[in-house]
């Protein structure tokens, strides 16, 4: 099915991007999700309208990214955890207890934007990638430490 993308799909194109792709994926994503519409005449015609609104509100979406980046980048967030031996925690650390974390210094991060490839399961420091918007990606650094219980 052909289509026209109103805003970036991971994987699939770009805003503006005439694409083909599979009819059960626009029907019960795209279209839904208005993320594409049909590339029908009319709506090829309109493409530019569309591309100019989309355009500007990306651009205010990146430099809000932007400066919650910047916040992330100054912050060092400390978690206290309960540990075995050889500085093994007991349970893990997981997107949800770093977006919560996030939180009670008042920044508000969707826990699937938090890129961990593993949950954290011992003591120490790390830097966890957080992407914010296509274009940018924040760095936080985490520590874990041993709590007294």
């Amino acid at each position: 099915m052909k289509l026209i993308l109103l805003e970036r799909v991971e994987k699939v194109g770009s805003a503006g991007d005439q694409v083909d792709v599979a009819a059960g994926f626009a029907r019960n994503f795209l279209i839904p999700q208005r993320k594409a519409v049909a590339a029908t005449s009319a709506n090829i015609k309109s493409l530019d309208h569309l591309l100019r609104q989309n355009t500007g509100r990306e651009e205010g979406l990146r430099h809000a990214a932007e400066t919650m980046a910047g916040r992330i980048t100054e912050l060092h967030c400390v978690l206290k955890r309960r540990g075995g031996e050889q500085d093994r925690l007991f349970g893990s650390v997981t997107n949800q207890d770093i977006c919560a974390a996030l939180a009670t210094h008042g920044l508000e991060v969707d826990r699937r934007k938090i890129l961990l490839q593993e949950p954290i399961k011992a003591l120490g420091s790390y830097t966890i990638s957080i992407r914010l918007h296509p274009e940018v990606v924040a760095e936080l650094r985490l520590t874990v430490e041993h709590t007294e219980s």
